[in-house]
């Protein structure tokens, strides 16, 4: 079926149009016609988190807010009032985990945008008052107290500290992604040492967010940045990279391993992406995203067949977990790519960013990818507790098919990303048994990311009246009048 053909989730009338559609494709995810409520229903189960130097932790439900970046920041990398009116939200939300609550970078030069925060000692005490906030809320909303993290990151390949050209940082050249941030040298490439200052870094960083009273960190190895790319960095000499997994991975023990040292209270999870795809652009002839012609083997992509980039290979992902959890980091939650230069396959959503391309597929089938991924790693490593990501495209649908999910064992928890921003009070809506208010689902526009890649800050335009109402809603709609697909 061409892409311009593709149906909306708004049109599909009832969960049984879903499986009808689902079976069309052939794509199997389990679907329930009706929403469970009450303390024993599959999403309202308090989630057991293990036994933590602090003692048991439980998140009192099954919905995760995802981690996400503001744009909203200060240049010295402190919170505004947007940042803090987004947390608040989160708070709102009824849900039990906040997984992150925000990307902040660890160093300033390893911000994704000029606007990213920044956890240091000048920083942290805004960034627990941060927390303070998003507990107020939730006890306002009468809904328990979630578990809260901050996902510490490093940009990488994707850095922009200042207002400006990418200053990339890699572990090694990119036969593809290095023509998309300029990089024509070696001069972007880590050195041992600068690996072992970022190791530093990090460790630094969990110390004051264990201060600032946060549960957890999230070390983040996902979408591109920098720590995923180490796990595919079989080119790098020295002692943070090579050709086995077990060269690849010693920089997340070594990291894991600094990270306890310094906070030795704190919890850690790992936000993952399990597999990669080759980088897509907008196809010449169909308008739609396809892959990059490259040479085979790939050798640059993690959780895939390096002769055959296009089938996912679990087998190291896998292997890492594994690794993981010896450690003592069962936390995982699941996610793939880069919205970087493969949007269609973390983000399924019928309009692209300002710098995508039209789906290749119907996004209900990036859905499918996404949790049958994450399925696959819960039934291999079944001690590990699994966060699913890609939800916010199924819209009215999303209780039906997570509710069946989680009944069925697939994973334990459903993470919110976007819908987060357009309709925080979802969780809190399923779980008390209201129906959906429609008219705030997002509905993937992508505003939320074509904001933030052309500077301005990143909410949902569509939906949040709060960010209609502001003066870069206008800016916003120029930048999109040549991105939108046709669809039915």
């Amino acid at each position: 079926m061409s892409h311009e053909r593709w149906p909306r989730m708004a049109a599909l009338a009832s969960p049984a149009a879903l499986r009808d559609r689902l079976a069309a494709l052939g794509v199997a995810l389990p679907c329930d016609d009706t929403i469970d409520i009450g303390a024993d229903a599959p999403l309202a189960r308090p989630l057991a988190l293990g036994a933590g130097p602090s003692g048991p932790l439980v998140a009192p439900n099954r919905f995760v807010v995802q981690p996400m970046e503001g744009w909203d920041g200060t240049p010295e990398g402190l919170p505004t009032p947007l940042t803090e009116r987004r947390w608040r939200r989160f708070g709102a939300s009824g849900a039990g985990w906040i997984w992150g609550g925000e990307a902040v970078a660890v160093v300033r030069e390893g911000r994704a945008n000029p606007q990213q925060l920044v956890l240091d000692e000048d920083t942290a005490p805004a960034l627990a008052g941060l927390r303070t906030a998003l507990l107020e809320e939730a006890e306002r909303a009468g809904s328990p107290a979630p578990v809260i993290g901050l996902q510490l990151t490093h940009s990488g390949r994707w850095s922009v500290p200042e207002p400006g050209p990418r200053r990339p940082q890699i572990p090694q050249r990119h036969p593809l992604l290095d023509r998309r941030v300029g990089i024509g040298d070696d001069t972007a490439v880590l050195s041992d040492e600068a690996v072992d200052a970022l190791i530093a870094a990090f460790a630094r960083a969990a110390a004051l967010a264990e201060a600032a009273g946060f549960d957890f960190v999230d070390v983040k190895h996902c979408h591109g940045y920098l720590l995923h790319e180490f796990l595919a960095a079989r080119a790098r000499g020295g002692r943070w990279g090579g050709p086995s997994l077990a060269d690849r991975t010693r920089l997340a023990r070594a990291l894991i391993a600094a990270v306890r040292r310094a906070a030795p209270r704190l919890r850690i999870g790992v936000r993952l992406s399990l597999f990669d795809v080759l980088p897509h652009r907008r196809d010449p002839q169909t308008g739609a995203g396809a892959p990059e012609p490259c040479p085979r083997p790939y050798r640059s992509g993690f959780g895939i067949d390096p002769d055959d980039p296009a089938r996912i290979d679990l087998r190291e992902p896998i292997a890492f977990v594994r690794m993981l959890l010896e450690l003592g980091v069962s936390w995982i939650n699941v996610t793939a790519a880069s919205p970087y230069y493969a949007p269609h396959v973390q983000r399924p959503a019928l309009f692209p960013p300002s710098d995508g391309y039209p789906p290749p597929e119907d996004p209900v089938c990036g859905v499918a990818r996404l949790l049958t991924a994450a399925r696959d790693l819960a039934r291999a490593v079944p001690d590990a507790v699994i966060v699913s990501s890609g939800w916010s495209y199924l819209q009215e649908w999303i209780p039906h098919v997570a509710q069946a999910c989680v009944r069925e064992g697939w994973f334990d928890a459903v993470g919110l990303g976007r819908m987060a921003l357009s309709y925080p009070e979802l969780p809190a809506d399923v779980l008390a048994g209201r129906p959906l208010r429609r008219q705030a689902l997002c509905r993937t526009f992508s505003d939320c990311t074509t904001a933030p890649r052309n500077g301005l800050v990143s909410g949902c335009y569509p939906l949040d009246a709060f960010y209609r109402e502001r003066p870069e809603r206008a800016a916003l709609a120029a930048l999109k009048r040549d991105t939108k697909p046709s669809v039915a």
